[in-house]
């Protein structure tokens, strides 16, 4: 039996995408940048699929969607084109964007450029007027997430991309939207955004595949050279089948995103209230409303997180101490380090991530046995004293 709560590190392939996927694995093989016949069905579904995801992510054309292989793929393409397109050497983000965007920004830094990152406050929520302050005549580019992967707390993107257009209207915005893709409603037209990443196995579609939504006033160079495919934007051979799976993908998650606004929400609330009520060393590590619907990042004071997850993988059950690209790492998590989140429930923090494949039965398990196995690592905790005084505060 396995319970799985992991879904922002990734998603199971839902049944149609892969159905749909089949045909372009076997018997619809060909090429589609070929000038025979029997690639034309391969190039028409893309086509298909690339209108799919206009539609999903609310672009004016299906021209402005390039296919990509990830969502890291993305973000680089995103970051290093704009650079190579805008010639400021000043760029603005944020201390707790996904290591796929801090680490590309870490490399810049190396290579002369000046990047100021924008704090959070306790709950995750962005300094608005820091950013504001920050941006300059030389500010190439100002990149922020849309949704956080470890605490699934929702940025106000709208408002930023008209802060930045105010301030300097030659800055180019980026959205890494990798977590927010399927999980909230997204119009990236009536946003200022410039430039927006996703990563199709964070939505059901396969892992291999994501996509970058470009503005059509904005020249990007390709991050790989080569070919003519995706309109000279990115080269390579199309990957057919997972395009295919993408599409559709995108196209079951916009159907099917006022069940992930409300029953998906439901059941994060009622694991939520559940562990809260019923654990006295639970603390919710973000408690603002404002987020997406299917993820809580939930600290266990002095106890670790590590042994947690062992403990939930022995009864079948799937959740993180953070960010998947991360896992294996002692380090704390970035995110929480930047929201100042007490040093009692660092190490104990635990993100659980639902889909809509989650279910109450999944839910109700994971509840009947989580106070056990947080009472078990409590008594072997060696901070029994503070332990003690903790649990006389919260009768």
């Amino acid at each position: 039996m396995v319970i799985y709560l992991d879904n922002n590190a990734t998603t199971k392939v839902d049944d149609k995408v892969l159905e749909a996927m089949l045909p372009y694995l076997k018997e619809e093989y060909a090429n589609p940048s070929s000038m025979y016949g029997f690639s034309i069905n391969s190039a028409n579904a893309i086509t298909d699929a690339r209108v799919k995801m206009k539609e999903f992510l609310g672009a004016n054309s299906e021209k402005e969607i390039i296919f990509t292989s990830c969502g890291s793929e993305s973000a680089n393409t995103a970051i290093k084109g704009a650079l190579s397109y805008n010639k400021g050497k000043h760029i603005i983000t944020t201390k707790v964007e996904h290591p796929c965007v801090l680490n590309t920004y870490k490399s810049l830094e190396k290579q002369g450029y000046k990047v100021d990152y924008i704090g959070v406050n306790a709950n995750g929520e962005l300094d608005l007027e820091e950013l504001k302050e920050k941006i300059t005549d030389d500010t190439a580019l100002v990149s922020v997430m849309w949704a956080n992967n470890e605490t699934g707390v929702i940025f106000p993107v709208k408002k930023i991309g008209e802060i930045i257009k105010s301030k300097n209207s030659h800055t180019l915005y980026f959205v890494d939207a990798v977590q927010a893709a399927g999980k909230i409603d997204m119009d990236v037209k009536s946003s200022n955004i410039d430039m927006l990443g996703v990563s199709g196995h964070k939505f059901h579609a396969p892992k291999g595949i994501g996509a970058l939504y470009v503005k059509s006033s904005v020249m990007l160079p390709p991050l790989i050279n080569g070919g003519h495919q995706e309109r000279g934007h990115r080269a390579g051979t199309e990957n057919v089948p997972y395009i295919v799976g993408m599409g559709l993908a995108a196209q079951i998650a916009k159907e099917n995103l006022n069940y992930e606004l409300k029953e998906v929400k439901r059941l994060r609330d009622k694991l939520e209230t559940g562990i809260l009520k019923n654990v006295f060393n639970a603390r919710l590590n973000s408690s603002i409303s404002n987020r997406v619907p299917n993820t809580t990042n939930i600290g266990f004071e002095y106890i670790e997180g590590e042994l947690i997850l062992l403990h939930l993988s022995d009864l079948g059950i799937c959740a993180s101490s953070g960010s998947a690209c991360t896992s294996g790492s002692l380090e704390p998590s970035h995110v929480l380090r930047a929201m100042g989140t007490p040093f009692t429930s660092l190490h104990g923090s635990i993100r659980f991530s639902l889909s809509r494949f989650t279910t109450d039965d999944e839910i109700d398990y994971v509840l009947k046995h989580i106070k056990n196995v947080i009472e078990e690592i409590t008594a072997i905790s060696p901070y029994q004293d503070e332990l003690e005084h903790l649990r006389k505060s919260r009768i």
